[in-house]
């Protein structure tokens, strides 16, 4: 695989992190670059270590995971974009703490790196070492989401809740289409 390839395939696994990352730029409160730089190391080492997850398992499990994926991804991208329409809409739901807690990080953080997972799967079966591309999955990956939450940090300073109630939107439309793209 060379390095053309890996790059290209780490762009292409990142848009999802990415368009995840500036929906969830929406709920950052307080120190905006901090917890952009926060959102893109998780989703960052979460689409590194996935692939590395799905090397490791190989093709005897692969039948096992592309079923469920799909499922996964959708279920997790819908529980964390209503909470964020329902927080943006019902002003006493968010207590004027962070919305996006740890735990809906590493959430979103696995939702958008199942794919990830997959990939690992199928460049185990090309007999590739698995270390080189995922580094530059996981770094393209940090660059891009940290980017976006960036970006969204200070669209949400213009845009308010209207933003996040956008972005609830978007974790949903991304769940469908994964869930859209698996199914048909």
């Amino acid at each position: 695989m060379d390095l053309i390839t890996i790059f290209l395939l780490a762009i292409g696994l990142s848009m999802d992190s990415m368009a995840v990352a500036i929906a969830s730029g929406a709920s950052i409160k307080g120190h905006r670059s901090i917890h952009a730089l926060e959102i893109g190391g998780f989703f960052g080492a979460f689409q590194a270590i996935m692939p590395v997850a799905g090397w490791l398992l190989g093709k005897s499990f692969s039948h096992l995971i592309s079923g469920i994926d799909h499922w996964i991804a959708f279920g997790l991208l819908l529980v964390i974009g209503a909470k964020m329409i329902y927080e943006a809409l019902n002003e006493a739901a968010s207590d004027g703490h962070d919305s996006l807690g740890l735990k809906a990080v590493l959430l979103l953080s696995i939702a958008t790196s199942i794919d990830a997972l997959a990939v690992g799967i199928s460049i185990s079966l090309l007999d590739t070492p698995i270390v080189f591309p995922a580094a530059i999955i996981g770094a393209v990956c940090f660059v891009l989401s940290s980017a976006g939450a960036a970006i969204s940090s200070r669209l949400t300073a213009v845009f308010g809740n209207r933003l996040k109630i956008i972005g609830g939107l978007i974790l949903i439309a991304i769940g469908l289409k994964i869930l859209v793209e698996h199914l048909v």
